[in-house]
């Protein structure tokens, strides 16, 4: 039997090494904030609703979601005006559950700040925990350097007994190399009563939600978990550089998946997409072509070297070289460049050769008349 299956994202942080004015959770990788990426992750799921728990920069965040989430998915929302830790976070995100609600079914948990997390891992996760009729089921990875991290602790049957985070971790804890991603799947019948239990005892004086797992081993539940090979997808973005290395990283899939889609590249580390653009099919970019915004680029185009297109329309068989454009529109067949720019509202027609050089402004129907 398959029980319903609810989310919680957990996006309430400030993210204070960012250094910036910006909350963490809507931080642009590939065009799109850091948080809708990872609610991308649960696309492989049948998620009947979704919880975000917000708190810093509240407001922005939650406007990102609405705006920009998949329309197929309902997203409720609740804040946790005070930052007393993730147990409390979750416990805050289940005020948004009707009473009756919590005694069947089961929801994953997952942080607002793990861009990478692949929907077939989570879902692998999911599998998981209903094929070993789990109570608590945690994704883990192995790191050759945990520095950070909480460790995993197993019992003497290999089983997940606890996780310790670092600063509270003994010299023989801290040697493990088994880690928490902080991505969980929980049975919802027990998981309202375990949060009840924890204590902020810690050195962080916060109620820790890795401590669930610890109480539910103890209760004898069973507690399963799931190795990730690839431990990059569960990688945390907290400050700048974290975030350049997710972005290389998604940029990489997307061009990959382009690619497969029947666009040519001729070379992919130096070609940038969004993730909201869109290519049509033997289209070719050449180095340093940088597609940004709801650019839409037609079959046959021929972008690049060194071309930013931000938000613009390129139709069929366009050639655009060394050109720098906002909110324009390139007709098929047209020529544009080398060394053009091309601003707002501006269009180049059909067939047009610009030559180089070349500067467009909004084009204005009165022109014809002066």
């Amino acid at each position: 039997m398959t029980f319903p299956l609810s989310a919680v994202v957990l996006a309430a942080g400030e993210g204070t090494r960012m250094k910036s004015a910006r909350p963490k959770p809507v931080h642009l990788l590939c065009g799109r904030p850091m948080v809708l990426h990872v609610v991308d992750a649960l696309s492989e799921l049948d998620v009947d609703r979704a919880v975000v728990v917000v708190g810093h920069g509240a407001e922005r965040v939650t406007k990102a979601l609405l705006e920009r989430a998949p329309a197929h998915l309902a997203i409720d929302f609740v804040e946790q005006r005070v930052q007393r830790g993730t147990g409390d976070a979750v416990s805050v995100a289940l005020t948004a559950f009707p009473d009756d609600d919590m005694e069947d079914g089961e929801i994953v948990v997952l942080p607002g700040d793990t861009p990478l997390l692949r929907p077939s891992t989570l879902a692998a996760l999911v599998r998981r925990h209903r094929d070993q009729g789990a109570a608590a089921s945690v994704l883990t990875t192995k790191l050759t350097n945990p520095t950070g991290y909480g460790r995993v602790v197993r019992d003497k049957n290999d089983r997940v007994a606890r996780i310790v985070e670092e600063a509270d971790a003994t010299a023989e804890e801290r040697a493990i190399d088994e880690v928490n991603t902080s991505i969980y799947c929980f049975r919802r019948s027990v998981l309202a009563p375990a949060l009840r239990r924890l204590s902020p005892e810690n050195a962080q004086g916060e109620y820790y939600l890795t401590d669930v797992i610890e109480v539910l081993h103890d209760a004898g539940y069973p507690v399963v978990s799931l190795v990730v090979q690839d431990a990059l997808e569960a990688a945390g973005v907290n400050d700048r550089s974290q975030l350049a290395v997710a972005e290389a990283e998604l940029r990489s899939r997307t061009n990959q998946l382009w690619m497969q889609r029947g666009v040519t590249m001729l070379d992919p580390a130096r070609t940038y997409i969004d993730a909201t653009v869109e290519l049509g099919l033997d289209v070719t970019l050449f180095p340093g072509t940088m597609l940004q915004g709801n650019t839409v680029v037609g079959p046959g185009a021929q972008l690049g070297p060194d071309c930013r297109l931000i938000d613009c329309s390129v139709a069929e068989n366009a050639v655009v070289e060394h050109t720098v454009g906002r909110q324009a529109e390139i007709g098929a067949d047209a020529r544009v460049g080398p060394f053009a720019s091309l601003g707002p509202g501006s269009r180049v027609p059909p067939g047009t050769v610009t030559g180089p050089f070349f500067s467009a402004a909004a084009h204005d129907e009165n022109d014809e008349e002066r």
